[in-house]
């Protein structure tokens, strides 16, 4: 008989939905990218399953604000954690499995993770540097990024500025015709900086 997701504790629910998650990415991209070596169907995989991945997902969700903490971690941000919103995605796979089984599963994490596995799979990161650093922003810093886009001029001519704020530091000088460009701009501005300094504190625009 299965177990019903009420009956799941959370890590339990994790440690399944960490198990669905990787089948159900594997077997896509396995199928629907044959072209590819094995070398780079584990790249694409390693870039849709990582904790960054599953923090952002669980931050487009709000699940942050569904979560159960105790006092201590609430108090200390537990709900803006990477670490983990990551875990509260693999909990949330998890418990649609038990729920729904393998195919509402699949259905779900394709729907919400088959943009990214895309832009994996068209190359080693490419251009998308939002991504990169929101990667190396949980690796090295634990927190997620923050972007705040303002815009001027007329509506025919309208440019966008953006700015993104990593925990304590705020790195400025993004520019494009988009808002989108705006935040690759900066996003590219703050990933050459962090990358250059192993503690991420170097290169700030101002600090808060």
């Amino acid at each position: 008989m299965a177990e019903s997701p009420g009956a799941a504790s959370n890590e339990r629910l994790e440690f399944l939905g960490d198990a669905v998650l990787g089948l159900v990415v594997t077997d896509h991209i396995f199928r629907t990218y044959p072209e590819l070596p094995e070398g780079e169907l584990a790249k694409v995989r390693a870039a849709v399953v990582s904790a960054a991945a599953l923090a952002s997902l669980a931050d487009q969700l709000g699940l942050g604000e569904a979560i159960l903490l105790g006092k201590g971690e609430q108090a200390s941000g537990g709900r803006e954690k990477p670490s983990i919103l990551a875990d509260a995605s693999e909990a949330l796979i998890g418990a649609v499995y038990l729920d729904g089984g393998y195919d509402a599963a699949r259905d779900l994490i394709l729907d919400l993770l088959g943009e990214r596995i895309e832009e994996a799979a068209a190359g080693p990161g490419g251009n998308d540097y939002k991504t990169r650093l929101q990667e190396l922003a949980v690796r090295t810093l634990e927190v997620m990024p923050e972007y705040v886009v303002v815009d001027s001029g007329p509506d025919h001519a309208k440019r966008f500025f953006a700015s993104v704020r990593l925990g304590p530091q705020t790195f400025g000088g993004g520019e494009g015709r988009s808002k989108k460009q705006a935040e690759q701009a900066v996003a590219l501005l703050a990933w050459e900086a962090l990358r250059t300094n192993a503690d991420g504190t170097g290169a700030s625009v101002s600090d808060a």
